[in-house]
């Protein structure tokens, strides 16, 4: 793998988190009022996400050169690449429980918070044990080929989120009422204190993502270990994830073929990983970005040349136009967004 390595101050760390906590802050003050976000809103903000993410790039060019930037801008790629997977999750979540459109980003907001944590997590755990025990790369790296093998080959299958063991624990542990009470997490009932569908939805959106954390993670720590700038790349790639939602979940019927190259990606990444533990050793940067950037430049264009007479009103609030078509299944938790066949769902969700 890449041993890229160069010190990090402490400040700059911290810097950085904080910068970090201040856009979240930005957008979550941008989104107080609850407004149902419609396309354009969600693409500029995604606009917005995506500079800042490239212009960190240039940020560690300045500082560290080249391979630094390389290698960061390669994590970012196969990072916001497999972030459109999570959406496909997130749109799947949302259609079961039939979420009003204006509590959906509140939900994505802190689902970003959450996955922000669990890859800080997963990072400096994963770089540990590949540094420390050099069998645990063949362990990763085979972990990333079946997931990939698993994702090309994966057919659309019926899943039920209210099913996911960790929402089923945690109704089982807290009380929960069956609706949802406006952007409320919790109420409380004769005094005491319950949980609203809300904070269900919520809870699965956290647990599927926490599943996403570990391939995301495995993926970028193929192509370095350098915890600064997998993080970065985790990072900037995940905080505008929730624009990517509402840019993109209206659209997610034109990426019927983007499972095969995010299968590549993760293929790809498990190759490298091991390799890097034989003579063969290291692959090039410039290699590996190219191998990325081509391999997600084909299956988008082959996505949407193969959809091109597909209709999709562009103004709608992503939320409000067909979640449930044309997906795929993620290997951990089952398709991505292929509605359960119970039929239309009640406004206020599904009983507890």
């Amino acid at each position: 793998m890449n041993e890229l390595s160069f010190a990090v101050p402490l400040w700059v760390w911290a810097a950085v988190t904080l910068g970090i906590g201040v856009m979240l802050a930005v957008d979550l003050i941008a989104h107080r009022d609850n407004h149902v976000i419609g396309f354009r809103e969600a693409a500029l903000w995604s606009g917005l996400w995506i500079a800042i993410g490239l212009g960190f790039g240039l940020i560690l060019w300045a500082w560290q050169g080249g391979e630094a930037s390389s290698t960061y801008y390669a994590g970012y790629l196969i990072e916001k690449a497999l972030s459109i997977d999570n959406v496909f999750v997130f749109a799947l979540v949302f259609s079961f429980f039939a979420v009003p459109d204006a509590y959906q980003h509140k939900i994505l907001f802190w689902g970003v918070i959450g996955a922000l944590v669990a890859r800080l997590v997963f990072i400096f755990i994963g770089a540990e044990l590949l540094q420390v025990f050099f069998w645990t790369a063949y362990l990763f790296g085979a972990f990333l080929i079946w997931t990939g093998y698993k994702m090309a080959v994966s057919k659309d299958e019926e899943v039920h989120p209210d099913r996911n063991p960790v929402v089923r624990l945690v109704k089982k542990i807290i009380p929960t009422d069956p609706q949802f009470h406006g952007d409320r997490f919790f109420i409380r009932v004769s005094g005491k204190r319950i949980a609203t569908l809300l904070f269900v939805v919520l809870v699965a959106v956290e647990a599927t993502d926490l599943i996403f954390a570990v391939d995301s993670v495995a993926a970028v720590l193929a192509i370095t270990t350098n915890t600064f700038i997998v993080w970065t790349a985790n990072a900037f790639a995940v905080l505008g994830l929730r624009s990517l939602y509402f840019c993109l979940a209206g659209l997610l019927r034109r990426f019927q073929y983007l499972h095969y190259g995010l299968a590549v990606l993760l293929a790809f990444a498990g190759v490298k990983l091991i390799l890097s533990e034989t003579p063969v050793g290291k692959l090039p940067i410039p290699l590996t970005l190219g191998i990325i950037a081509v391999t997600i430049t084909v299956s988008i264009a082959w996505s949407l040349i193969a959809t091109r007479g597909e209709d999709s009103d562009s103004d709608e609030p992503a939320s409000q136009t067909d979640h449930t078509a044309d997906t795929q299944s993620h290997p951990a938790i089952g398709a991505h967004t292929s509605a359960p066949s119970a039929g239309p769902h009640h406004p206020q969700g599904r009983p507890s």
